[in-house]
């Protein structure tokens, strides 16, 4: 088809997420993807544009890695799907042994980590907020059925983001993005986040003085460790991750990591959870778990959580989805996992991070109006003022950047990027240039 055929078509019948509609379709020449490879995406109009935010963080590898996508033609001429309800497969199976190897604490002795603490087994799901359901039900569920039923709500930051679903909406902490639907969400308590002004310590006094009062009724806290993605790309020191980990043991709680976003090299760890030398008592996974070429999910969960589900039958935990650890995706994340060995991409990662630091440290220091740099693995931001998620700022950046062939999508009043891991060097200094260019014309103009 003709370009302005797929755009006539798209404003017609698609209805995009995040994206107010009614100026999409009066105003938006959008970008027409019909290829993409590595860090590049080729809009219909020959214009190859380098993705900057990994086509919302999930091409981790870049796009099309050739190893990943004969893993997904190998898989899908043996077995495209089957049920995980009651019977197993090889990629499912596989797949689960290898993610407890890489787990959090799994390298670690006995006595630092207890058998029933490590994350042992894997319940597999579609997407990152249906692994946020999955470990918000498995909390709740284990509590109801193990002497302690009043456990029902649970504690999370200002500033949170863990999905769209319901029970994922409950526990995120955007504004924007809950309050229309508050009557359809449960109870949480919303805490300071340990990057907002008062740094970690205030954030942690309120979540031990939440706990302390009323752990009786705390089924869990649930966090993004060390970067929150969706804030802003707002970081906080590992030390609040390590007192919280304490204080949810001192109460007998769980902890739940969302590492939907930051697992798997983001921040230059394995996991963020590392950073604090912490283990989870359940830890969600997707997005560059299977290399932006497939929905897919997991959450991981310690002996202690799954043996609160043995017994008679009504204790299964009764949830699933239809293509759960289908194994296509199971096949390719395997290989994803195997890439990053053999690739040594946290190694690569490691050895970018300083440019990608120091290049937003050198944008707030000359760019007028470019204020908060800051940068953690593969990701750095920068904000222009403080105008928030509906500002406007980052938006005519992100039209500068798409002149320079970037594609550069804000949140808000915050430019950012989370490129892939793996990006070539050329690549990254073409980003790294380009976003100051665009910062830069903004600025004067």
């Amino acid at each position: 088809m003709k370009r302005a055929d797929i755009v006539t078509l798209d404003k017609q019948h698609v209805w995009h997420p995040y994206t107010a509609m009614e100026t999409y379709i009066a105003q938006t020449n959008p970008m027409v993807v019909v290829r993409a490879e590595g860090p590049y995406l080729q809009d219909a109009d020959g214009t190859r544009y380098l993705d900057a935010n990994g086509s919302w963080w999930v091409s981790t590898l870049g796009h099309r890695h050739p190893r990943l996508v004969q893993a997904l033609v190998d898989q899908a001429s043996v077995l495209a799907h089957a049920s995980l309800a009651g019977i197993t497969h090889e990629p499912a199976a596989r797949l689960a042994a290898e993610l407890v190897a890489l787990a959090p604490g799994a390298e670690r002795a006995e006595a630092e980590v207890p058998a029933e603490q490590r994350l042992t087994r894997v319940f597999y799901s579609d997407n990152g907020s249906t692994a946020v359901e999955v470990a918000i039900k498995m909390a709740a569920q284990y509590w109801a059925q193990n002497g302690r039923p009043a456990r029902t709500r649970f504690i999370t930051l200002s500033g949170a983001f863990h999905g769209e679903t319901v029970g994922a909406t409950s526990v995120g902490g955007v504004p924007l993005f809950r309050e229309i639907f508050g009557p359809l969400l449960f109870d949480v308590v919303h805490v300071p986040s340990p990057a907002e002004e008062g740094g970690w310590e205030r954030a942690f006094a309120a979540v031990e003085k939440t706990l302390r009062e009323q752990g009786d009724t705390v089924a869990g806290v649930i966090l993004e460790p060390v970067l929150q993605g969706a804030a802003g790309m707002q970081l906080y020191s590992p030390a609040f991750l390590r007192a919280v980990r304490e204080a949810t043991r001192a109460v007998d709680t769980f902890l739940i990591a969302d590492e939907v976003f930051t697992g798997l090299g983001r921040t230059g760890a394995r996991f963020a959870c590392d950073l604090a030398e912490v283990v989870p008592d359940l830890l969600c996974l997707a997005k560059a778990l299977s290399g932006g070429l497939l929905p897919f999910g997991a959450t991981l969960a310690t002996e202690r959580v799954f043996s609160g589900f043995l017994g008679a039958r009504d204790r299964a935990l009764y949830y699933g989805h239809s293509y759960c650890g289908n194994p296509l995706g199971a096949a390719v994340a395997r290989e994803v996992l195997a890439v990053y060995r053999d690739e040594d991409v946290l190694g690569q990662v490691a050895r970018k991070a300083p440019r990608v630091k120091a290049a937003f440290e050198r944008m707030a220091e000359t760019v007028p109006g470019v204020v908060r740099p800051r940068a953690i693995g593969m990701v750095g931001a920068v904000d222009l003022g403080s105008g928030g998620y509906l500002a406007h700022g980052g938006w005519r950046v992100y039209e500068a950047a798409r002149r320079r062939g970037l594609y550069l999508r804000p949140l808000g009043d915050t430019v950012y990027i989370a490129p892939a891991l793996n990006i070539p060097d050329e690549a990254l200094d073409e980003l790294l240039h380009g976003v100051e260019a665009s910062l830069r014309e903004v600025a004067g103009s």
